[in-house]
């Protein structure tokens, strides 16, 4: 598919290709894509200037009632052919703006990932922050879940689960992945590598590139694709297309995936780590003559996102499920450090490679339930803080944290243990992140508000099955 940049090429994109619908794509505040298709006839030039109407109460998070008209415009330079439905059909993510004063919508999580490039930019700090997440996943045989007033459950399944071993499957072939033992042995063990590859060469044919996949840690099919990094809005959207081709190509193969960060109880959970460097004028400001390679500007930010990690898990860490997974044991990193290669240190600096283009710092916190477009922002502006404040990282913690003594790794500040504890700090400390009307109060406001009462407490007031093994003889 030729280059797209302009309303015009993607006009005459629609003739050449044959295109007869066009899917105009958002982002709801909680981190869901939405869609809604025209016919090509409605779309021309214009639309990209006046948009699309659409009721934004309806929307997760978003508009009130009495103010529910909301405008979508389409980005060009986004379109792709979607490679999932039966009708040729073109695909655009879009901007949010309001019908009324034709400003972008503050709520819109792809406006605030614009903001924030654009803050950057107007700091002079750098002209481009690099992102490159590694969103792991799990690829499921079969998914069960319900609860209501008089039960609860879930039931998920695998052929490749380590609990299926004695499984009567006429017949049953063996080679299931022992916990903690999937990184990496190869088929008949790993069953799942040519989905994998179905999956890699449809997120080339919409234009993502990718560096890797394979199997993961996990038993039960978990995974990861490893994409290259882009600057910070880029990689928003292609982490979206990315889910969307690893979703729908597992449904056309009779799987599901979830990217829920602990599905599986005793084995590890999904993160997505993320790697992050700042640019100008084509150099990379974090490469230096400082510790594992880094400058002093890398050391700064590093210094910024530990200071306020315990707020970003709000951000970055966004699900109830989110904090099963950050607990010690499962390589989840918990302790709130940097470290060249300890990777239960929150901050690692990758040591693959020595070429300066390379040097970035990996923030292993995050998990793949994170809004990107919220994350990535969140993430920079803690960077930025640091730079601008000269913030201290203190000390590496280089040693293995299974010889430290418990005194000793007390004194190592932990992530949050919930997602409340999460939300209270960032109810705390959010004031980095209104730097530059990046977010606003509103945005910080209705975000710990919806998660409190949607997750937080809709979780606090159900009973969990495992209260019944330790509590109903009592």
């Amino acid at each position: 598919m030729a280059e797209i940049k302009t309303p015009k090429d993607v006009i005459k994109l629609i003739k050449d290709e044959k295109v007869e619908m066009v899917d105009l794509r958002f982002m709801d505040f909680p981190g869901m894509w939405q869609h809604c298709s025209y016919p090509v006839s409605q779309v021309d030039e214009d639309t990209f200037v006046d948009g699309m109407g659409f009721d934004g109460s309806s929307i997760r998070g978003w508009q009130a009632i009495n103010e529910s008209d909301m405008l979508i415009k389409p980005v060009a330079e986004s379109a792709f052919i979607d490679p999932f439905f039966k009708t040729k059909t073109l695909v655009m993510v879009c901007n949010i703006c309001d019908p009324v004063t034709g400003e972008d919508y503050t709520r819109d999580p792809r406006n605030i990932a614009r903001k924030a490039e654009n803050y950057l930019k107007t700091l002079g700090i750098a002209d481009v922050a690099f992102f490159g997440p590694e969103a792991e996943f799990f690829i499921f045989d079969d998914a069960r879940f319900d609860q209501n007033q008089h039960e609860g459950y879930y039931h998920i399944d695998s052929v490749e689960g380590a609990w299926n071993t004695g499984r009567v499957e006429n017949p049953n072939l063996a080679y299931k992945v022992r916990y903690k033992e999937g990184y990496f042995p190869v088929p008949p063990t790993d069953s799942l590598q040519d989905l994998r590859s179905d999956m890699v060469l449809t997120m080339q044919k919409i234009g993502l590139t990718i560096e890797a996949q394979h199997h993961e840690v996990a038993t039960g099919g978990q995974c990861e694709i490893d994409m290259r990094f882009a600057p910070l809005v880029q990689m928003a959207d292609n982490l979206l297309k990315f889910k969307y081709v690893i979703k729908n190509t597992a449904k056309m193969n009779n799987r599901t995936v979830t990217f829920m960060p602990k599905p599986l109880f005793g084995d590890n959970g999904s993160g997505m780590h993320v790697h992050v460097s700042l640019w100008k004028n084509n150099q990379n400001l974090f490469f230096g003559d400082g510790y594992a390679g880094l400058s002093e500007m890398a050391m700064y930010a590093i210094g910024g996102i530990l200071k306020h990690a315990a707020s970003l898990c709000a951000i970055t860490n966004p699900t109830t499920n989110s904090y099963k997974r950050l607990v010690p044991g499962y390589e989840a990193p918990v302790n709130l450090a940097y470290s060249r290669r300890n990777r239960s240190a929150s901050i690692r600096i990758p040591l693959y490679s020595t070429s300066p283009k390379a040097k970035r710092i990996e923030f292993r916190c995050p998990d793949p339930s994170a809004n990107p477009y919220l994350a990535f922002s969140a993430i920079l502006m803690a960077a930025i803080d640091g730079i601008q404040n000269k913030i201290d990282p203190g000390q590496p913690l280089d040693r293995d944290i299974y010889d430290m003594e418990p005194e000793e790794l007390a004194k190592v500040p932990k992530t949050p243990g919930s997602l409340r504890e999460a939300l209270n700090n960032l109810a705390n400390d959010h004031a980095y992140l209104l730097k530059g009307d990046v977010f606003t109060p509103d945005v910080i406001e209705t975000w710990i508000n919806y998660k409190m009462v949607k997750e937080v407490e809709a979780i606090d007031l159900r009973p969990h099955p495992w209260e019944y093994v330790m509590y109903y003889d009592i």
